[in-house]
């Protein structure tokens, strides 16, 4: 069984500058849960297709082991399919994180625009110039 997952060639550059002003900010938790939301997909795809290839592996084993083969390529092929469910539960792990991470990624940016929302509305619709954010805590 083969896997039909490439790698993506999407815009997956960092976002670190050191703009640090309220739209920034949220573009950046904007594009970073992004990301992480299309590694998800990518993980889970990837744990499916581990998932399929341990199986059919173990079905080669029982397979190899109906034929009379030299037990050691049973054990050889069982072994492959436990390191395939192994990985492929290691990797299950590793996209339940980066979902967790994307959740918080949201979170993050709702509090940022409750917390700094209107601060930024107020600054960005006068025509006066403010003081940068920390002017006052000198």
């Amino acid at each position: 069984m083969s896997s039909d997952l490439e790698p993506r060639n999407g815009n997956a550059e960092p976002a670190v500058d050191d703009d640090n002003r309220y739209k920034a900010v949220q573009a950046k938790l904007d594009k970073l849960s992004k990301v992480l939301d299309d590694a998800t997909l990518d993980l889970v795809a990837l744990w499916r297709s581990m998932l399929a290839n341990a199986k059919h592996t173990d079905g080669v084993a029982t397979d190899i082991e109906n034929a009379d083969l030299d037990p050691k390529f049973v054990v050889l092929t069982a072994n492959v399919a436990t390191a395939l469910d192994g990985a492929a539960r290691e990797v299950r792990k590793l996209s339940d994180t980066a979902q967790e991470t994307v959740d918080l990624t949201h979170e993050t940016r709702r509090t940022h625009a409750k917390l700094y929302g209107a601060l930024d509305d107020i600054r960005s619709n006068r025509r006066e110039k403010t003081p940068r954010p920390g002017f006052f805590n000198r």
